[in-house]
């Protein structure tokens, strides 16, 4: 009798495992599906993001811009970017308008990352 009960109790603790699992798996799934749809959309929206911009001439005039998802990514882009080209460079919070996980415009800049 004693050998059921413990199998009894595994079985238990395995099915409330699997439950555990397939929740959060669940919860991730959505909201990286949410992303998915929404970098795959023409859905543009504006917000706060960090960008790694471009100048070029003198006066240094905005060429190009990059949305980066981190500080750290973009100050290591940066640094690359530095060493194999004239251009100057700049990481910055902006305030943007994004559509399909790029920036279309930005409004602002808001903080240059150092």
């Amino acid at each position: 009798m004693g050998k059921i009960k413990y199998i009894v109790i595994l079985l238990i603790c395995y099915g409330l495992y699997k439950g555990y699992v397939a929740f959060t798996n669940f919860e991730i799934g959505v909201s990286s599906r949410v992303t998915q749809l929404e970098e795959g959309s023409d859905f543009e929206k504006k917000g706060k993001v960090i960008a790694l911009m471009m100048y070029l001439g003198d006066p240094p005039d905005l060429n190009e811009h990059l949305l980066v998802k981190s500080k750290s990514k973009c100050l290591d882009m940066k640094r690359i970017a530095e060493e194999t080209s004239f251009a100057y460079y700049e990481c910055a919070v902006v305030d943007a308008n994004i559509r399909g996980g790029k920036i279309i415009s930005i409004n602002e800049e808001l903080k240059v990352l150092e």
